[in-house]
C-alpha cells in the first residue's frame, strides 16, 4: 500500500506542476488593450501637463517678463528729463490724458495687472490677437481697431483661459468694482469692473466703442476683456467689461488702485 505523502510533500508538488503550467498566449485583443492602456495613459499625462503644471510654468515666465519689462519703465521714469531747449516752454495740460499712437503688430506697449488676482498677476500686452505669436506666447492680445488705453472709446483685449499661463482663467472671479490697471510707459489708466456677460463668438457687438450699442458715438472710456466659456469651447466667449477711473502718470509711481482692495 502507498504511504500518504507528509504534509511537507504535499506544497512542492504543487510548486513543481504550477511551474510546469504553459504561459497563456497573447491574442491580438490583449496586445490591442495594452496599447490603448498605454495611450490613455500618456494622454492622461499630456493633458495635466497643460491644464496644470505647464500652465503654472508659462504664466510664472510671463509674469516675471512682465516684472521686469515694469521695472525698466520705472527706471526710465526715474531719469531727470533733458533741459528744454524753448527759453519758454508752454506748460503741459496736467489734466490731459496720454493716448499711444498706432501699434505695429505684435508690439508690447502695456502690461495688464488685475489686483483680484493677486499681487504678482501680470502680463505684457501685445497688438493684435493671432495666436500663435502673441495669444498662445501668453501675452493678452490689444485687438486691433479698438482704442488704445485711456483714449476716448472701447479698449478691447483677449488672452486664453487654457494653456499658455492661461491668462484669464479667472476672469469669472471678478467683482464689481475691481481695478483693470493697465500700465505703459506713459502711466497706469486704472479702469474698474462693471458687468461680466457670456456670448456667441459672432456678437463682435462687445467691440464697438460703447460695447453693444451700434451706431452710438463713445462720449466715454470703455475697456472690455474676452476669453473662451468654457474653457476648452471656441464658439462662445465670456465678456467683462469695465469704465475708466483715473491715469496716474509714471513719475507718481504706482497707482492705489493697485493696493487699495477693492471698493464696491
Amino acid at each position: 500500500m502507498t504511504e500518504p505523502s507528509t504534509p511537507s510533500e504535499q506544497p512542492s508538488r504543487r510548486s513543481h506542476r504550477a511551474r510546469r503550467r504553459p504561459r497563456p498566449r497573447a491574442t491580438f485583443l490583449s496586445v490591442l488593450g495594452e496599447i490603448l492602456i498605454t495611450v490613455g495613459v500618456v494622454a492622461l499625462m499630456y493633458v495635466s501637463w497643460h491644464t496644470w503644471i505647464g500652465d503654472i510654468i508659462i504664466s510664472n515666465q510671463k509674469k516675471a517678463e512682465a516684472d521686469a519689462l515694469a521695472q525698466q519703465w520705472a527706471a526710465e521714469a526715474e531719469e531727470p528729463e533733458p533741459s528744454p531747449t524753448d527759453p519758454d516752454p508752454s506748460p503741459a495740460d496736467p489734466a490731459a490724458i496720454p493716448v499711444l499712437g498706432d501699434q505695429e503688430h505684435g508690439d508690447v506697449f502695456g502690461i495688464m495687472r488685475i489686483p483680484r488676482f493677486g499681487s504678482d498677476w501680470k502680463f505684457k500686452i501685445a497688438s493684435g490677437i493671432s495666436r500663435p505669436d502673441i495669444l498662445d506666447q501668453g501675452e493678452v492680445g490689444h485687438y486691433p481697431d479698438t482704442a488704445m488705453p485711456g483714449d476716448i472709446g472701447n479698449t478691447a483685449y483677449a488672452a486664453h483661459r487654457w494653456t499658455s499661463g492661461a491668462p484669464f482663467d479667472p476672469i469669472d472671479k471678478l467683482v464689481i468694482g475691481d481695478a483693470i490697471v493697465i500700465q505703459t510707459k506713459a502711466g497706469w489708466y486704472t479702469y474698474r469692473f462693471r458687468s461680466l456677460e457670456y456670448v456667441q463668438d459672432t456678437q463682435v457687438q462687445v467691440l464697438l466703442p460703447v460695447p453693444n450699442q451700434e451706431g452710438v458715438e463713445a462720449n466715454g472710456r470703455y475697456l472690455t476683456l474676452t476669453s473662451c466659456a468654457p474653457k476648452l469651447n471656441m464658439l462662445e466667449r465670456i465678456v467683462a467689461y469695465a469704465v475708466f477711473e483715473d491715469f496716474t502718470p509714471a513719475s507718481e509711481g504706482a497707482p492705489a488702485s493697485l493696493t487699495d482692495g477693492v471698493t464696491a
